[in-house]
């Protein structure tokens, strides 16, 4: 008799972002050098006064936290979201997670039942998938378009999936992994179909503030007070203050009921990392300028991005609006086949890049297939040798493929 194991973990898809490591460690041990854009992990420093807090850390034994969060840390998250006018925020409104993805399963827990529906747009986050394989739920897709840069749709396309197993909209706005900024006009359409219909809406905010071009991205932390009950805000310290290791991230609401019950999971799973959550504490003392040159310094790579890829013939890019991502459709039929044939195939002077295939953003089989998500989280002279990479690699490839 052979012991069998769950569909839920034969389910679970795997990371289209990490999937292809093993091919990249084995050219880096071949001595190729491999440019990384396939995973949003920038190589911005951690600002130096959470550092010095690490160098100077001297608790021993080092112990559980508290599940809500340490109280310092959520002091700080509080002071930061009182800082961008949302004073209505109090420490019982805060959740502190285990990085943006935990706060991403908490809410998907929060407001489903196993069967139960969510609605989000594609190409979307992947980890959307697999947190919903994780709670027994399901996305419902609403696809969106490189053509108009992957804004949503018209209303009634959304409305028409919404059904009685619908629970939710989630929105990541800026997008990963498209850098799509929503209008006001958009975000408010959202909660008009979510009054409507009595629905939660969840909202991914991680890169609130990396949007270019003088755009402004819309919070519902603007909509909390009128929509106390429906509207989720999941939040991350990764990216905004290079912390991406440090796995802490927060689950907000006004709702006390979805509170209340996250505090109870946090329970079960006894604490983020206290150590984490201490050096953490200090984003109180980082100045806002550090936001404005990391903004720009990120606008200053987009361009550059941009203006490579859109010269290649046969790529389409769509100009980012915001975070750090891009979904560039590639003249090629199999974009998975191209990513791996980089890392095990093709060096240009010894050196190759590693992309993320973008059919694991979607969550409707047979999509993205000629496109992959970029992120430009790297130098800004690297990421002009990957666009040569790139331009190379795919005139080779084609003419591999033709033979």
């Amino acid at each position: 008799m052979v012991v069998k194991i769950s569909q839920r973990l034969l389910a679970m898809p795997a990371s289209p972002i990490r999937k292809l490591v093993p091919y990249a460690l084995m050219a880096k041990k071949q001595g190729v050098k491999v440019y990384h854009l396939n995973i949003g992990d920038p190589d911005i420093k951690t600002p130096e006064v959470i550092i010095q807090s690490l160098k100077n850390w001297r608790i021993n034994p080092i112990g559980y936290g508290q599940s809500q969060g340490q109280p310092e840390l959520i002091e700080a998250v509080k002071w930061y979201y009182h800082r961008l006018g949302f004073n209505f925020i109090e420490e019982k409104n805060i959740q502190i997670t285990s990085g943006g993805s935990e706060g991403i399963s908490l809410a998907f827990f929060a407001v489903t039942n196993p069967g139960d529906e969510i609605i989000t747009f594609e190409p979307l986050y992947t980890n959307y998938n697999s947190y919903a394989v994780f709670n027994g739920i399901k996305i419902v897709p609403v696809l969106t378009v490189a053509e108009n840069g992957f804004h949503l749709p018209p209303k009634a396309k959304i409305e028409k999936k919404i059904t009685k197993k619908t629970k939710a909209i989630l929105i990541c706005n800026p997008n990963n992994p498209t850098g799509t900024v929503y209008t006001k006009q958009e975000i408010e359409m959202l909660l008009g179909l979510a009054k409507k219909h009595r629905l939660f809406v969840i909202s991914d905010e991680v890169y609130r503030e990396f949007t270019y071009d003088g755009r402004r991205q819309i919070s519902l932390f603007n909509y909390m007070k009128t929509m106390a009950d429906q509207i989720i805000v999941i939040d991350s310290l990764s990216k905004r203050y290079s912390l991406c290791g440090a796995r802490l991230g927060a689950l907000v609401s006004l709702n006390q009921e979805v509170m209340a019950g996250a505090l109870r999971i946090a329970q079960s799973r006894l604490s983020a990392g206290l150590i984490d959550q201490t050096i953490a504490a200090e984003i109180k003392k980082v100045p806002f300028s550090h936001f404005q040159k990391i903004k720009k310094e990120y606008q200053k790579r987009r361009d550059i991005i941009y203006s490579g890829l859109k010269k290649i013939p046969g790529v389409f890019i769509p100009k980012p609006e915001g975070a750090f991502y891009t979904i560039v459709t590639l003249p090629v039929d199999d974009a998975e086949d191209f990513c791996r044939w980089l890392l095990t195939d093709f060096r240009l002077n010894n050196e190759t890049v590693m992309l993320a295939p973008a059919n694991g953003f979607y969550a409707t089989q047979g999509l993205g297939k000629n496109q992959v998500r970029l992120a430009y989280v790297i130098n800004a002279n690297d990421l002009k040798k990957s666009i040569k990479i790139i331009q190379k690699a795919l005139a080779v490839y084609n003419k591999k493929i033709q033979n």
